[in-house]
């Protein structure tokens, strides 16, 4: 039986699909992107099996010699975009960014395979993921977490994939903006300027770009070269949910080594993820590795450790945030808490709700039993997409479309929800 939604959600990911990528939607993000491939790999698993597994390949096509994968690959020209590969300059085949995003691909790759309709196939192309995914995570540990604290820090906004989230003003300030120069912005002749980041921190957004270009994109260097450097409890959780779902692939596949190593990285970083809980705002919060201190913010990045497999308590501690928060908005998650002086509802990261962080956090709160909120959290999700279409991010208090239309994540997520909820076969 098909449905309206399900329907509208597949005509996007076709709209957006270039053959072996898909854009985040056309004009505004006219590349592949990390972890928006990942995500929306989910929902084309449900219409075309091998397509989805394309997705994720193509993304490792372009991992560097040293592990990482890129957060932009800049597949061909488009002049409507920027930074472009001239400003990065990072000089490969096939150009990229020089920073990388949330490692969710981990977990993508373990929802391919358990639902995997051809499973030969779905057994071949996840081993020889296996490794490149273990090797980015090793990547990330070892240049991003020189002390062995088992934590990584992002050294760009941009890494974080929340790149505006008042968690990053104060470790921003002190990011110069001398030198940037002029430059065109090209995202607000795509979405309204309401929405974006300020022009300020795009100066500063440059500036960290062209820093990291003059140390030769040297990953190894980069961490103690960034006048930035933040650990994002959000962040974290999905590295290690991929840990996590990393080595349960592994033993399906037969790669012990690979599973350990997995496992190992997992264990770790839960352990220290502790150390980023605040009893005073019962959630986690960011760590400026710099000053070495906690960052007093209260956003969504300090809810989504219930993605992975935090303590009952603390999962239960969320559980009841999410239920303050939602007694608070019309639509969940808000990206900022409403009552946060630097919450702004239709400004990004600032106060809007993503499909993809109701996706994650609903999965976390299923899984430990927390069924009523997680219920809420996916009934606001499709309420948006009937009320504003497909849109990049929604204002939680008016439901209002924000940021870029016909969006391919948010469309994975709806056939995801739609799946999981028995609104279609």
């Amino acid at each position: 039986m098909s449905h309206p939604l399900y329907d509208g959600a597949v005509e996007i990911l076709a709209r957006n699909d270039l053959g072996h990528y898909t854009v985040p939607t056309h004009g505004l993000y006219p590349f592949q992107w990390n972890w928006d491939s990942a995500l929306s790999a989910l929902g084309q698993s449900y219409v075309n099996e091998s397509r989805a597994w394309t997705e994720i390949e193509t993304l490792f096509d372009h991992q560097w010699p040293d592990g990482m994968v890129p957060h932009i690959i800049f597949h061909k020209e488009d002049e409507g975009y920027f930074p472009g590969p001239s400003v990065w300059g990072t000089e490969r085949p096939v150009p990229t960014s020089g920073i990388s995003q949330p490692a969710v691909t981990g977990f993508a790759v373990r929802k391919l395979f358990e639902r995997a309709k051809d499973l030969p196939s779905a057994r071949a192309r996840a081993k020889a993921l296996l490794p490149k995914i273990q090797a980015w995570h090793d990547w990330f540990f070892a240049t991003r977490d020189p002390e062995e604290t088992g934590l990584v820090a992002i050294i760009h906004p941009w890494e974080s994939g929340r790149d505006n989230s008042a968690d990053w003003n104060a470790a921003l300030s002190r990011v110069p903006t001398e030198g940037v120069g002029d430059f065109q912005r090209r995202d607000i002749q795509h979405a309204a300027a309401a929405h974006r980041p300020t022009t300020e921190q795009y100066q500063r957004y440059i500036w960290l770009v062209k820093h990291f270009r003059a140390q030769g994109w040297d990953t190894a260097k980069l961490h103690d070269a960034s006048p930035f450097r933040v650990v994002d409890p959000g962040f974290n959780a999905i590295l290690l949910r991929s840990c996590a779902d990393l080595a349960w692939l592994a033993e399906q596949l037969d790669e012990p080594a690979i599973g350990a190593r997995a496992k190992t990285q997992s264990d770790k970083g839960l352990a220290a993820m502790e150390h980023l809980w605040s009893d005073r705002h019962q959630q986690y919060l960011c760590y400026d590795r710099a000053i070495g201190a906690p960052v007093d913010c209260l956003t969504v990045g300090g809810l989504l450790p219930v993605f992975t497999a935090i303590a009952p308590d603390r999962s239960a501690r969320i559980a009841a945030r999410l239920e303050d928060l939602a007694r608070r908005t019309t639509y969940m998650i808000p990206s900022h808490d409403p009552h946060a002086p630097e919450y702004d509802g239709e400004r990004y990261w600032l106060g809007p709700a993503w499909l993809i962080v109701n996706y994650m956090i609903a999965d976390g709160l299923n899984r430990d039993g927390h069924t009523e909120i997680a219920a809420r959290i996916v009934g606001d999700s499709m309420k948006l997409i009937v009320e504003s279409g497909f849109s990049e991010y929604y204002d939680p208090m008016t439901g209002a479309p924000c940021g870029g239309p016909h969006f391919t994540w948010t469309a994975a997520m709806v056939i995801e929800f739609l799946k999981q909820t028995g609104g279609v076969e």
